[in-house]
């Protein structure tokens, strides 16, 4: 028998239900993917925000509740991953211990990640 050279893990597929409105469609142009690695400190609640763009993100460590404007929570630990709501005003609220995160986003060039709702 030969040794696992490859192994895939499904991480998200998100539903209707779930933390994205699927009813945005990609941004129209050329594409451009953005990777960014954030560190949260902890205790720390986030700005308000939302995200004109499809992005999904992988939670390295810590934990992390995402809040939308409805009041509507939803909490991720370390080895998961989320759907960020796009177009929809949400702020992240983290925990005892600093978060880590991987976050994709999925727009063109020129277009803001995020833009304060404050």
């Amino acid at each position: 028998m030969l040794p696992l050279r490859f192994k895939s893990k499904l991480l998200s597929r998100p539903l209707p239900h779930g933390t994205v409105r699927l009813t945005k469609s990609y941004p129209v142009g050329q594409p451009q993917i953005t990777i960014l690695k954030y560190t949260i400190a902890p205790h720390t609640t986030m700005k308000w925000h939302s995200h004109p763009m499809p992005n999904a993100g992988y939670i390295l460590s810590g934990e992390l509740t995402i809040e939308k404007k409805d009041g509507t929570k939803k909490h991720f630990v370390a080895g998961q991953a989320l759907t960020e709501t796009v177009d929809s005003i949400h702020h992240g609220i983290t925990g005892a211990e600093p978060v880590v995160l991987i976050v994709f986003y999925s727009g063109t060039p020129g277009l803001p990640i995020s833009t304060s709702k404050q």
